[in-house]
């Protein structure tokens, strides 16, 4: 007799439905608390920084994104330090063996034939996008992390320092004025000349734009396709143990594809700029 009453309290109690949305949702945007991998139930919260009245009001908290660059910073600082450390071998082995092949064909696959005359200028810049973008995407791999590049935040200030560098790089080449009559190319009828002007000008910021969309839906759109097939068995939870199989294994090949994706969008990421600031440097006449 006392079963009955807890049966029919548990029966009157709502039950939450499973929303695939909401929980795709969770786990691809930014937030100021961090779950602790394995344990969900545990939650790290992140501090929220206000600036005063008279400096704007801006709201400048850490979050979760935030964290994740941070991180891919230390692995970078910590993994070309212990490859320094060897850099006096005669011939070098392991970690930095591997950088180093990864470096010079950057060097010159990518800024010396993309750039041509003075690509060894850029060549910092490019090396440094291509290994933080790298990081930031094979982080968001691991349990408990999260991809900043999926965060169009950090796209955009990706895009917008390729976009200064790709500017400084044609102005210091030639000054401020002959950088932007390069925009248009010579022998041009007079009347074509400000509608090949305006559309070039335009052109200057549809690039880094570009760059900006490119990266961060490659790397969204990924995450969101695992989630979806894992989803899969919350949704039709009646039917489970043949759904499962499928759902499980297709993110897995997924998954598997995500970390190509990784290594493929830090390098056309790379490539591109490389390839805008040759543009740039050495304008096609």
């Amino acid at each position: 007799m006392t079963v009955e009453p807890q049966v029919a309290e548990h029966a009157s109690e709502p039950v939450k439905e499973f929303n695939a949305g909401e929980s795709i949702l969770h786990h691809i945007l930014d937030s100021r608390e961090i779950e602790v991998p394995f344990f969900p139930q545990y939650k790290i919260h992140l501090p929220e920084i206000h600036l005063p009245d008279w400096l704007g009001g801006y709201d400048i908290s850490i979050t979760k994104h935030v964290v994740m660059m941070w991180i891919a910073c230390a692995i970078l600082l910590v993994a070309f330090a212990l490859a320094s450390r060897r850099r006096r071998d005669a011939v070098p082995s392991g970690l930095r063996n591997m950088l180093e092949v990864i470096m010079v064909y950057l060097r010159d696959e990518v800024a010396r034939k993309s750039i041509a005359h003075g690509a060894d200028r850029f060549v910092g810049y490019l090396m440094t996008t291509f290994f933080f973008i790298l990081i930031c995407n094979l982080l968001g791999l691991i349990p408990g992390m999260s991809t900043a590049t999926g965060n169009i935040s950090v796209t955009a200030g990706l895009a917008v320092i390729a976009f200064v560098v790709i500017q400084v790089g044609g102005i210091r080449e030639y000054g401020i004025v002959q950088h932007f009559k390069n925009l248009v190319p010579h022998g041009l009828p007079v009347w074509l000349i400000p509608i090949m002007f305006c559309l070039e000008l335009l052109s200057m910021f549809i690039k880094p734009f570009a760059l900006c969309i490119r990266l961060f839906a490659n790397m969204m759109a990924g995450h969101v396709v695992i989630l979806a097939f894992i989803s899969l068995i919350f949704i039709l939870n009646q039917f489970w143990y043949a759904v499962a199989p499928f759902a499980v294994g297709f993110a897995l090949f997924v998954y598997v594809l995500e970390i190509l994706v990784a290594f493929l969008q830090a390098y056309i990421f790379t490539m591109l700029t490389a390839q805008f600031i040759g543009m740039s440097v050495h304008p096609a006449h």
